[in-house]
């Protein structure tokens, strides 16, 4: 373990260095941010400046789902996308060979060996909306810790789902467009799930599990969430975290190399 944490911190430290070398992107990614958070406030603004609200959800708990969304968009940002999106071109170019060499478990290599600044703006972002939202509503402390650990999961299942569909180009090599149509189904997470129909809720909460991302956050945070539902949030991160290992280790069995 503390193998793997020297690793990591070597990693991470030569990633921002080589990323802090354009620092015109982290104002630009800065400004992205803003205008997309912006762009989520405006659309929820649409709904609830004729006194319509999401079947329960006023205005400031709806914030708070937003919010939620934001901060794992800038989990995604930094984390996710500079390691998770590589796997195809690792796949492509046969740098996989090269990985695969290394005396460390691959998985963790292809997610974690970048980080990228250009994330930190949702983070900081999202984290405002949330402090902003639970202030209103008068949450403390207490309340914030009940909604980590199924933030936490959340994140799990987004990588997990993430890091599936990537090991899927050992077979498809351009997967590009079914990484983004992921992302796609994610935006429907800027809102409380009750707001889309029943069939969508449906589709949100048991084929991509969007609901369990944002929502059910949101909820614990709220002190109004089913602990069943927590619960199950957790469980379903496990799974499909340890699927993603069973996935990947079954997808090298077919890797035949660049050479081959």
């Amino acid at each position: 373990m503390i193998k793997y944490w020297r690793v990591l911190r070597l990693f991470w430290s030569t990633s921002i260095a080589a990323e802090l070398e354009y620092r015109l992107n982290f104002l630009i990614a800065t400004l992205s941010s803003l205008t997309n958070l912006i762009g989520g406030l405006f659309g929820l603004f649409l709904f609830y400046r004729t006194g319509y609200t999401f079947q329960g959800w006023n205005w400031l708990e709806a914030m708070m789902v937003l919010g939620v969304f934001t901060f794992l968009q800038g989990v995604s940002g930094a984390f996710l996308i500079p390691n998770l999106n590589k796997i195809v071109q690792q796949v492509e170019q046969g740098t996989l060979d090269f990985v695969l060499l290394k005396p460390i478990d691959s998985q963790f290599w292809l997610s974690t060996r970048a980080i990228s600044p250009w994330g930190l703006p949702d983070l900081f972002f999202g984290s405002i909306i949330i402090l902003y939202a639970g202030g209103r509503l008068g949450l403390n402390a207490g309340d914030y810790l009940r909604g980590a650990l199924p933030t936490l999961c959340g994140i799990f299942i987004l990588y997990s789902l993430w890091f599936i569909l990537g090991a899927t180009s050992i077979w498809f090599v351009k997967i590009y467009n079914v990484t983004e149509v992921l992302r796609g189904f994610l935006e429907a997470g800027r809102y409380p799930i009750v707001a889309y129909p029943v069939m969508y809720r449906v589709f949100f909460t048991f084929v991509v599990p969007v609901a369990f991302l944002t929502t059910v956050p949101a909820e614990m945070v709220l002190g109004r969430g089913e602990i069943h539902r927590a619960i199950g949030t957790a469980i379903l991160a496990v799974i499909l975290f340890l699927f993603s290992r069973f996935f990947w280790r079954f997808a090298l069995r077919f890797y035949t190399s660049a050479s081959s």
